[in-house]
Order: structure tokens, then sequence, then C-alpha cells
């Protein structure tokens, strides 16, 4: 088998393990790089990325790449694996895939060199990550909800890709659902679909659920003092999120951050959306 038929995946979480499998599944010859505490990953090579990744004609790296600052995100890993000029030393004369690459390339001008591509900016990702961070809030909806999503008053704060799927699927399960858009346009699609529709700036009322989309503070103290202490917030946006933590605490409003619902609650689902996408962006060069 030759190095264009075998991929590596460096770091990352249960996504990047179902993708590894997915990919052997498929034929490929696949090496895992930061996965010794991760147990078997069937069909996968067990890899030191030390030792560099010479046998690899692609590499795919997770999503992010980077969880704190200077290191892979790679928490099946026994020690932490530092993004240097060694580490990119590495990826010269690869193919290179990941997410939310940007902040990598200051770590070493020798990025400058190494052909990368960021599958997270892709819109086939976005909108079938969309999907399943919908499904992830609904799921923790019902977890900590002590009605029945069915009947229940729901608020859904912006209506881009996971505001249109989780808005939807909430309907569908019979909820009473309210968004709020601050474009007029997005305003006009909302009221079309046949939910009630405000504006962002004007979120006000009582709500049994509020699910926050939008990454920017749509919920300050002026706006948590509206909602009854028994509101469940839940917060879908990336940090620092959407709401301010310490007024809904000081006005026992329930705030949950449901992060990288993706791969906390449909693991093998993202693992599948990140290979689709990876072979659609091999497929156009």
């Amino acid at each position: 088998m030759s190095e264009k038929d075998s991929f590596g995946i460096v770091g990352g979480d249960k996504r990047q393990i179902a993708l590894a499998e997915s990919l052997a599944g498929d034929g490929y010859r696949v090496y895992v790089y930061g996965f010794d505490l991760a147990g078997e990953i069937h069909g996968a090579v067990p890899a030191d990325w030390k030792e560099g990744f010479d046998p690899c004609g692609t590499i795919l790296l997770p999503l992010p790449v980077m969880a704190s600052k200077g290191f892979l995100n790679a928490p099946y890993s026994g020690e932490k694996i530092p993004l240097d000029d060694s580490f990119a030393e590495k990826l010269r004369n690869k193919t290179v895939f990941g997410g939310k690459l940007r902040p990598v390339y200051a770590t070493s001008a020798i990025w400058n060199a190494i052909e990368a591509r960021d599958y997270s900016e892709r819109e086939e990702f976005a909108v079938r990550n969309a999907i399943s961070t919908a499904e992830g809030a609904i799921q923790t909806a019902m977890q900590v909800y002590a009605g029945t999503l069915h009947g229940s008053s729901c608020l859904v704060a912006g209506f881009g890709r996971i505001g249109k799927a989780l808005s939807w699927m909430l309907r569908g399960l019979g909820a009473d659902v309210t968004v709020s858009a601050r474009r007029a346009a997005d305003l006009a699609w909302i009221e079309l679909y046949g939910y009630r529709a405000i504006h962002t700036e004007e979120i006000r009322g009582r709500y049994d659920l509020v699910f926050n989309t939008i990454p920017a503070l749509v919920f300050p103290e002026r706006v948590l003092e509206w909602m009854p202490s028994e509101t469940i917030l839940i917060d879908l946006a990336s940090l620092p999120g959407g709401v301010d933590t310490k007024a809904a605490e000081k006005l026992g409003i329930r705030m949950i951050r449901a992060l990288s619902l993706p791969g906390r609650v449909a693991p093998k689902a993202a693992g599948e959306i990140i290979k689709e996408t990876v072979y659609n962006m091999m497929e156009e060069e």
C-alpha cells in the first residue's frame, strides 16, 4: 500500500477515533498518533508522533487543532504534544487537514510551507455538524428539564445553521418555539417557517428553555432580569459564550454551557462528517 493510500490521525477525541476506524473500514492504512490512553482503535496502527509521520501521505488533525496555548488537542495522549517548529517540520510535504487551523499558524513559520486546509470552514461540514449539535442540545434539555419538550415554551437565540436545525427539531417535538435574529431577512424567514419572531435586542418574556447559538453577549444581566429563576438557559455558542454567567448565578438562573456536542453525544456521526468533508476536499484537488 502506497503513502497516498495512508492516513495519519494526529490527536483528537472520540470523533477522531471514529474517523480512524471508518477510514480503515474504507480500506486505507491508518496510523494513529497521540492515542496511547484510548485502548484499541480497530483497524488502526498505533504510532509515535516523535518518530514523524513518514508512512502517511495525508495528515488529519483534530477540531480544534490547538487545545491549550501551544499544545495539540490530544486528550488521549499520555503526554502533552507541543505545537512548535519540531512538530511543524514533521508535516512538510504532507497534505494536512485540520479544524480551526488559524491559531496554529502562529506556532511556527514552517506552516508557511505546509499545504494545510481547514475542513471546519466548509459549508457541508457546518450544516451536518449543526444537526448533531441540535440533537445534542435537545438531549441536554431532556436531561435537565423536569417537564416535556412537547408543550414547553422555548426560545432559540440566533437563526444560523444551528438555530435553524434546532428550531425545526423543537417544533417537531411539539414545543412552542420563538426565534430571535437581528437581520430583517432572517426575521422574515422565521415568520415564514411559522415560529414566533423577535429581534435579538428585544429578547423579553417567560420561557421554560432558552438556547443560545450566538457567540456574543446576548444575555447580559439586564436581559436575564426578565427571566424567571426556573428558566433553564443552554449556551451552545463557542467560548466565551453569550451569557453573563455571574449575573445568571446571582439571579438563580440555571445556565448550562454545552460545547463540542457532536464529539460528546454523537462521535461516530461527527467522525463520518469529518471523513466525508475531507473526501470532498481531496476530490476537488
